[in-house]
């Protein structure tokens, strides 16, 4: 890990935030220390690591352009939608419309930090929700991680003393995929690499073998889960500091840090 940046510098833009001349780690990068085994397994599927990594920046892209559209909308704008993430957006316009989620500029976006356990992050937003006020995190994935619930836990507790009516989070996941005529199995392109799904249920595995797939047209998926108890979950992520400072300890001496 000690060779993961280049210097002391580079370490701090990387892995934190300088919020009135005090650096904090990063929420994210903190939650980075757990493992993915789904992660290792595509790259080790992968052809090479650069191919790997060219997916995964595109996707990164992608991902950055649906969080910049729905933050817009939300704050009643009328972005420009590159037309490839227009599918996700357009269902994320229906379904804000139909749920009539509520916030502001001030709650989109915004920098977060905990004194108490000195780390530091960014929210996607504050929001209310069906009369509840909650921390909002979105995520362009193919499903809802329960990794997740670690970053929006440490966000919970550091809004916690700050929002008295702060009652719960959610993770909104927003994506896009292809569903096949045929067997009902689905097609996710993202980042310029395909992964297909079957449906397991109602014969789909039986139908899909063998099926020369006939894509339909590129369609929006929304999910909204509520994850309201969150104590435990921030356990784990002051676990996951702990790990984290230990790996990185070389250079948090540097910072000044510990």
């Amino acid at each position: 890990m000690f060779g993961e940046y280049k210097n002391v510098d580079d370490f701090k833009d990387q892995a934190g935030y300088t919020i009135d001349g005090v650096w904090y780690p990063r929420v994210t990068k903190i939650v980075s220390i757990k493992a993915k085994p789904a992660l290792y397994r595509y790259y080790g599927e992968a052809a090479s690591y650069k191919a790997a990594q060219d997916v995964t920046e595109q996707s990164a892209k992608e991902g950055t352009m649906i969080h910049e559209a729905v933050e817009a909308l939300l704050l009643g704008k009328n972005p420009e939608i590159p037309a490839m993430v227009a599918p996700a957006v357009a269902a994320f316009q229906a379904f804000f419309a139909k749920t009539g989620i509520q916030t502001s500029a001030e709650f989109v976006e915004r920098r977060i930090v905990n004194y108490d356990h000195r780390y530091a992050g960014t929210i996607d937003a504050l929001a209310t929700i069906g009369g509840k006020f909650g921390v909002m995190d979105i995520k362009t994935s193919q499903d809802i991680y329960r990794d997740y619930c670690l970053q929006t836990s440490a966000y919970m507790d550091a809004l916690k003393n700050q929002f008295q009516n702060l009652q719960t989070r959610w993770i909104l996941r927003i994506d896009q995929t292809q569903k096949c005529l045929r067997c009902g199995a689905t097609l996710r392109t993202k980042g310029g690499r395909e992964k297909i799904r079957v449906d397991w249920k109602n014969g789909g595995a039986a139908l899909a073998r063998g099926c020369t797939h006939e894509w339909g047209a590129l369609t929006g998926e929304i999910e909204l889960k509520e994850f309201p108890y969150w104590q435990t979950d921030f356990e784990g992520f002051l676990g996951a500091k702990k790990l984290w400072e230990w790996e990185n300890e070389e250079w948090l001496k540097k910072v000044g840090y510990l």
